[in-house]
């Protein structure tokens, strides 16, 4: 059943080329709104399933997919993602390729293969069963973005895409030395057959997602490449793909902790310190891409330090992305609004009162800005289960509580400053624009189900998969 639903994004990416923009853009939207509902069916049900594709000869061992509370919601999140912004790419990326006196139709066949191609290998990559078939995602999710960069990217885009690509590709290969040494010490790289994780291999593989998600010194390539790249690709490439760092890291760790439990505190601590650092580095940016991306190596501290918290800290982690994944998507899609609206305005200092001329999206960013502070959204429970987390495995440890009180309090402040900055203030007297209904309407989609994820009977659904999906597993 998993393989029918994962097929159909992938076959999308296929056929779309073959359409124009209006209706290869409806096609893709379905493509993933279909996979979108399997996964909250495979939630409501605490459906686990495991689907066998080949055997492959020792050490690889079998490729299979796996369906778990884990993999549905981190597939939730992709799905809604990537059928909302290939909406917002209709309008955005004809205005990109007028903008670069392209075709606009043969620009959008090329361009559409590429978006879904990238879109379908991060949801291939959540339920595939074993780290060489996880691997292979990886590879064609850092290929398809890399091209979308190169090809439609702002600023230096050529030189961008490569600083993307070979960081995240040394990123790739030291994850690919530590599966294979995982794979020689126990003939198999199928999740269900490893037994044992050694040091090395756990080092490489932590390091390899160290960087991608990324943490703090790895994170150079970030600012450049979410802030060059098209905004649609910066829509994935932020709330998506570097968080697929800490989903290869929890699927390790809930083979064999005893890496995490090792050095709990230096890992700890450097979650902390990414956080913070990041947290404060976002008030001394004027460009609006480039706050938003070290926002993001911001909020990937929050998966570093719940990786040290137990059961309830995988919690967190699993919210966090869904959490993460919906404000930023929506933030980076109001970024995108205004630079198709205002020629290419991106300029933090040259805005002020946006919200005159562009209320629709400066109301989304409300919304993406209170995801990301955890107010009156998913991320909320996020922030719960952190403090539960270091409660529950640090008892009332008061410089952890305190220390992650304060990255909490710091991602609140940049929020509300950057939604200050931008839409309110003193209006710098732009005409209003006429905004396309597909520029914001997505925008809502998402919103609107980051807030109902509070409420019944959403909210109990994904809890208690979730409990449910980690009750007896998680050591």
């Amino acid at each position: 059943m998993i393989l029918e639903f994962l097929l159909i994004p992938l076959i999308a990416a296929f056929i779309t080329p073959f359409f124009r923009p209006k209706a290869a853009t409806g096609i893709s939207t379905v493509a993933f709104l279909i996979p979108f509902g399997f996964t909250l069916y495979g939630l409501a049900t605490n459906m686990v399933v495991e689907e066998k594709l080949i055997d492959i000869v020792k050490p690889i061992g079998t490729f299979y997919l796996l369906g778990d509370q884990i993999a549905f919601a981190f597939g939730l999140a992709v799905c809604i993602v990537s059928a909302m912004v290939a909406l917002y790419s209709l309008p955005y990326m004809v205005h990109r390729f007028e903008e670069m006196n392209y075709d606009v139709e043969q620009e959008f066949r090329k361009y559409i293969f590429l978006y879904n191609l990238y879109a379908a290998s991060m949801l291939w990559l959540v339920f595939s069963g074993n780290f060489i078939l996880l691997y292979i995602f990886l590879e064609v999710s850092l290929l398809a973005s890399f091209l979308l960069i190169y090809m439609y990217g702002y600023g230096n885009r050529r030189w961008v895409a490569t600083l993307y690509f070979i960081w995240t590709h040394i990123a790739g290969m030291l994850a690919l030395i530590g599966f294979l040494m995982t794979a020689f010490d126990n003939q198999s790289l199928a999740f269900n057959e490893i037994a044992r994780i050694g040091f090395v291999a756990w080092l490489l593989i932590f390091l390899g997602m160290i960087i991608k998600l990324p943490g703090l010194g790895p994170h150079i390539w970030l600012p450049w490449a979410h802030a060059e790249a098209p905004t649609p690709v910066s829509a994935l490439l932020s709330p998506l793909t570097v968080g697929l760092g800490a989903y290869v890291i929890l699927r390790v760790y809930m083979i064999d902790p005893w890496f995490v439990k090792e050095y709990t505190v230096p890992i700890f601590i450097y979650g902390v310190v990414s956080s913070i650092y990041a947290g404060f580095a976002v008030f001394k940016q004027n460009d609006y891409k480039r706050l938003l991306a070290y926002s993001t190596v911001s909020q990937m501290g929050y998966c570093l330090i719940a990786l040290c918290l137990g059961t309830y800290g995988i919690m967190g982690i699993i919210i966090q992305y869904i959490s993460h994944a919906f404000g930023k998507a929506i933030l980076f899609m109001t970024a995108g609004g205004i630079i198709a609206l205002y020629h290419g305005l991106r300029d933090i200092t040259k805005m002020g009162g946006m919200h005159e001329y562009v209320p629709t999206i400066s109301n989304a960013a409300l919304i993406g800005f209170m995801n990301l502070s955890g107010v009156l959204a998913v991320g909320m429970f996020g922030e719960f289960f952190i403090l539960k987390g270091i409660v529950d495995t640090m008892g009332f440890n008061i410089p952890a509580i305190i220390s992650v009180i304060v990255v909490f309090i710091i991602s609140g402040l940049y929020s509300f400053y950057t939604l200050r900055r931008i839409y309110y203030g003193t209006p710098r007297g732009y005409e209003k624009a006429r905004v396309p209904r597909l520029l914001d309407m997505p925008l809502y989609v998402i919103g609107v189900i980051s807030v109902i994820f509070i409420f019944p009977p959403l909210a109990p659904l994904l809890l208690n998969a979730l409990k449910v999906g980690l009750g007896g597993v998680v050591p």
